[in-house]
């Protein structure tokens, strides 16, 4: 079975490398809003930096996740292999952790360009070992954003599922406070900030980087959508099945 979830994920994993594109715009959009809206108002406050890094390094690995994830997932269910491989005895357990396992990795590289400007051109400091209970909370907050974009791949054709992604992640983005601070934020959606699970992961990233206070709501209301959201790709899944092999 490790074979086969290794195979898979190699499989997507150039896939996605040979047409880079969205490896390249879920990277370098965070990198941009860095260097447009971090570095000349908060580069030189050191736990300014280093919050908005740890926001703008979940914005991209959030863009993966649901854009990436959903397009991909629709645009395989067209293709003549996609109902091949459901036919194989495996099961779909080995080409859904496949599927994972290949999101986890282009949601690490996409924070690779957002840590390049933090460490060139702002004060933001973070020792190895935070870096890495970073890196790890950004994965395990990034979880219900995958189980997204597989319900939304596997529910809408591939046109569709990249504008709902889109929408479903720009106001999702905004309201978590990964583009703006939620101090800063008007305040009905400071008060509504907490119950998005973008929120969630964003307390968890800047606890695991900065040893902050993570709020208690936030980290409750993410844990609520990885279960709302795994009961809607299950049930996401089992559907297409239905519809497609009864």
């Amino acid at each position: 079975m490790s074979n086969l979830i290794v195979a898979h994920t190699r499989l997507q994993l150039v896939e996605q490398f040979r047409v880079p594109i969205g490896i390249l715009a879920s990277s370098m959009f965070p990198a941009i809003s860095m260097l447009a809206f971090v570095v000349p108002f908060a580069g030189g406050d050191p736990a300014a930096a280093t919050a908005a890094t740890g926001a703008l390094m979940f914005f991209g690995a959030m863009s993966s996740a649901v854009i990436g994830l959903s397009a991909s997932v629709s645009q395989d269910r067209e293709q003549p292999w996609d109902p091949y491989t459901r036919t194989l005895p495996a099961g779909p357990f080995p080409r859904l952790a496949g599927r994972m396992l290949s999101t986890v990795v282009l949601m690490l590289l996409s924070v690779v360009p957002v840590l390049v400007v933090a460490a060139l051109l702002t004060e933001a400091v973070i020792t190895p070992v935070r870096l890495l209970l970073g890196l790890a909370a950004l994965v395990g907050g990034g979880v219900p954003f995958m189980l997204i974009g597989l319900f939304l791949g596997l529910t809408l054709p591939s046109k569709a599922a990249l504008a709902v992604a889109q929408i479903v992640f720009f106001p999702v983005a905004i309201v978590g406070g990964l583009i703006l601070p939620p101090q800063i934020l008007p305040d009905i959606v400071e008060a509504v900030s907490p119950y998005v699970p973008s929120r969630g992961a964003a307390e968890l990233i800047w606890a695991a980087i900065s040893g902050v206070r993570p709020d208690g709501i936030a980290l409750v209301m993410l844990g609520v959508w990885t279960v709302i959201a795994a009961a809607a790709a299950t049930w996401a899944y089992r559907r297409d099945e239905g519809r497609r092999f009864a």
